[in-house]
């Protein structure tokens, strides 16, 4: 097939339904569209399209064109937004992704960074979704863990991730201190919903309570420190997050196992691009120190 235009306009009316609503996203006459669509079905000798009042529905073969058209636009954005960072200016989009965890770490170094660089667009994505650098979903990426193996990517040691385990002192009013690692069974925990994630930190927690001690539990990282700092029971917070608020108490110091290492990660064809390593450099610069 020759003619992206074609399938690139089928594609929306498809999506759309419409042949109007089709020509607006294209900025094209609606005859252009319906011309588009008929050279297409003529030269697939076979309709993509049941015509009916209310539009265009698609038929199973039309269904078909739009999986494959859907693939091929999404990989042709992906391609943009690669080829956007290849540029010799700081400027333009800047797409970091990490964990949820380090929005206390990473936000101020990002906004740090776009007052030396205004021209900058910063887009922040947290969670724990992998996202795909060869796609050209981030320009960095900060991992925790093991080492990343991903190929094509560049990996660079950041930092290491340290927590302690802390209860608020709403807690610790009502239910007292444990003063052994013995007593958190009788005690209160909020962990991950998730009771085989992989952080150090809860694999130790996990090897010395019971399950019904895990009384609290939630999918994302900011819900566990809200419900912490709200007395829901013991549980684990970055250092920085713990030495902030003086309502925290601590339950069990800081062990060299809890910490988790992290990387940065960059795709090869972006990590020698001024603005990554412009941001690279100022990044550790400004973690330089941290634990």
């Amino acid at each position: 097939m020759d003619n992206w235009d074609e399938i690139k306009t089928a594609y929306h009316v498809a999506r759309l339904g419409t042949v109007s609503g089709a020509a607006d996203v294209l900025g094209v006459h609606h005859a252009t569209v319906i011309r588009h669509i008929d050279a297409l079905e003529g030269r697939l000798a076979v309709k993509l399209f049941q015509r009916h009042a209310r539009g265009y529905k698609a038929t199973e073969a039309g269904e078909d064109l739009l999986r494959v058209a859907e693939a091929t636009n999404d990989q042709f954005s992906q391609l943009a937004s690669r080829l956007k960072g290849r540029g010799d200016s700081v400027s333009g989009e800047l797409v970091v992704t990490s964990l949820a965890e380090l929005t206390r770490v990473v936000a101020p170094v990002l906004v740090a960074f776009q007052k030396q660089n205004p021209d900058v667009v910063v887009r922040f994505l947290t969670g724990d979704r992998l996202f795909r650098l060869e796609y050209g979903e981030a320009h960095v990426a900060i991992r925790a863990g093991a080492v990343p193996q991903q190929p094509d990517n560049v990996v660079q040691p950041l930092m290491k991730m340290r927590v302690g385990l802390y209860a608020h002192k709403s807690y610790i009013a009502e239910f007292g201190l444990p003063e052994t690692v013995e007593a958190y069974a009788n005690h209160r925990f909020v962990v991950h919903d998730d009771l085989e994630n992989r952080a150090p930190f809860f694999g130790w927690l996990r090897s010395i309570l019971p399950e019904k001690a895990m009384s609290f539990r939630c999918t994302e990282w900011n819900a566990m420190v809200d419900a912490i700092m709200t007395g829901a029971g013991i549980g684990f917070l970055s250092l920085k997050d713990a030495h902030d608020n003086p309502d925290l108490v601590e339950v069990h110091p800081p062990l060299p196992e809890w910490d988790s290492p992290l990387w940065l990660v960059t795709h090869v064809d972006l990590h020698r691009t001024l603005k990554v390593q412009t941001f690279l450099t100022f990044l550790k610069e400004s973690l330089k120190g941290d634990a």
